[in-house]
């Protein structure tokens, strides 16, 4: 068996069936010198289910500081590490970025085997326009964090794709109608398995159903589509809002449930609603 050149490989794995992976991930699988992936388990069984020996080294955001300067000084000195993740292409999601980084500093060539990508398949599944998408990751967990983040992405012309947890589906969703409004959306959940779904609607209707039909089972991707082209400026929504509010509420506590209501940063808000409230808005 030939061996491989010394370096990163970034092998992309099957998100779902382990029959969907390419040949030449598992002749990159076989052949390089260690295999480093996020849980051995996992990983373990795909290389049990293809009768593939090569050794499997953890590496996690637990102790991928503590991992890297191994895993560099193996390839510097002549080894091949594959590089995967638990479902789909690493790096996305995962510390491996930070390996990439680290070999590039060194002079460690780095090459990519694509693969499966549960955002890409999300996207293509869903319908909506893919000439111009952001993938935004995992959003913060507790609501005010979560409706600022959707603040900072509601201006951006273009497809959002972001992970979601189950459990926090319904309330995530509602966040995204409250601040984006009725855009067309779609949740995509088990992408390639044998229970896969997409469900397509406006964003207010995917709160509804999600609200009454409890966490769906297995792994989301929520992709909405960009924002109208004729929608208002944020700046107009946020004068309005807090004209309305400054007329019952103070200045600070304004400020605070319009940074709430449009997850815009809540010192911008506040910096704002004090040249409201002194009259001198436009």
């Amino acid at each position: 068996m030939c061996k491989l050149t010394p370096g990163l490989y970034l092998v992309a794995t099957p998100i779902g069936n382990a029959a969907d992976i390419t040949v030449r991930a598992l002749d990159t699988l076989r052949r390089a010198d260690a295999v480093a992936c996020e849980d051995t388990r996992v990983t373990g069984k795909l290389m049990m289910i293809h009768g593939l020996t090569t050794p499997l080294v953890s590496y996690h955001e637990h102790n991928a500081a503590r991992m890297r300067p191994l895993l560099i000084e193996r390839m510097r000195g002549g080894e091949a590490v594959a590089l995967v993740s638990d479902a789909g292409t690493p790096l996305v999601s995962d510390p491996g970025y930070k390996l990439v980084r680290a070999c590039v500093e060194a002079g460690v060539p780095v090459t990519a085997l694509p693969g499966p990508s549960a955002p890409l398949t999300a996207l293509v599944l869903s319908g909506l326009p893919s000439d111009r998408f952001l993938f935004a990751g995992f959003l913060p967990n507790r609501s005010t964090a979560r409706r600022a983040a959707l603040g900072e992405l509601r201006p951006v012309p273009a497809t959002l794709i972001v992970f979601e947890s189950p459990n926090r589906l319904a309330a995530s969703l509602a966040d995204m109608a409250d601040l984006l409004g009725p855009r067309e959306a779609a949740v995509a959940r088990e992408l390639t398995k044998l229970y896969e779904e997409v469900r397509r609607g406006p964003l207010p209707a995917l709160a509804a159903h999600y609200a009454d039909a409890g966490p769906p089972k297995g792994e989301v991707v929520v992709v909405i589509g960009p924002p109208p082209a004729d929608a208002a400026p944020a700046e107009a929504d946020v004068d309005a809002a807090l004209a309305e509010a400054l007329e019952r509420l103070s200045v600070r506590d304004a400020a605070a449930e319009v940074a709430a209501r449009t997850g815009h940063p809540r010192r911008a808000v506040y910096a704002r609603a004090l040249e409201l409230a002194r009259g001198s808005g436009p």
